[in-house]
């Protein structure tokens, strides 16, 4: 079993979805009281926040790449980055590294894809939704990503920062959440990816009648598939 890297704590929420699913996995493929190696660098939330808020990305980048590089030089095989927004800086972090970098948007387009799905609708932060990133790199893959309309991003990202990343999950919020994607998929979403890890807080296949791609379990599933690869 390969060591795992995890640059976590963007948001903590979701980092503890990556460390207890990617302990199942391995418990469930091992038996016994096998778990997952993992070498974990956690990283203070409240100042990417402030960082993103100025627009200062560079920033974010080089704190990004210092936790990367530490990780490697500590033994893991690999890297995943525990958020989707911070994928920004998934090619800033990828040059810095001898190891590979597992890129969530690109497990998560390969799923999509087997599944038939060609239009999906995309949550996530603002940035996520608004910035060509993300977008741009389902687009490579042949996944159109539709966005809410102004209103929607506004909402989905609001109970994002205000909410969820305080572990707060509120049926008020579910409702407006899936109200956004009744949206989307009038406007041709065959699919729904919930592009920002605490989404899964929140929104799950039984509350919507189109496809969910939580890209947290996909990642998990990748990085478990990458973990046992010889």
């Amino acid at each position: 079993m390969k060591t795992i890297g995890i640059i976590g704590g963007l948001s903590p929420e979701s980092t503890m979805s990556y460390y207890q699913w990617l302990n199942d996995g391995v418990r469930a493929k091992l038996g016994g009281h096998h778990s997952a190696k993992i070498k974990m660098a956690s990283v203070d939330f409240g100042e990417f926040v402030a960082l993103k808020e100025k627009g200062d990305w560079d920033t974010q980048g080089a704190m990004l790449c210092e936790e990367a590089i530490a990780l490697e030089r500590a033994g893991a095989d690999f890297i995943i980055l525990a958020t989707n927004t911070m994928h920004k800086m998934a090619d800033q972090i990828e040059a810095a590294l001898k190891i590979p970098f597992l890129h969530l948007a690109d497990a998560t387009a390969r799923v999509i894809k087997g599944q038939g799905v060609k239009a999906a609708g995309l949550l996530g932060t603002k940035y996520t939704m608004t910035l060509d990133f993300y977008k741009g790199r389902l687009e490579e893959h042949g996944v159109q990503a539709l966005v809410p309309d102004p209103v929607g991003i506004d909402v989905v990202n609001t109970v994002i920062y205000d909410e969820l990343c305080h572990g707060k999950v509120l049926s008020a919020s579910k409702t407006a959440y899936q109200d956004v994607i009744s949206d989307l998929q009038s406007r041709g979403a065959e699919g729904v990816i919930l592009g920002c890890t605490e989404i899964t807080l929140l929104i799950q296949q039984a509350d919507v009648a189109i496809p969910v791609f939580d890209t947290t379990r996909i990642h998990v599933e990748e990085a478990l598939r990458l973990a046992f690869e010889p």
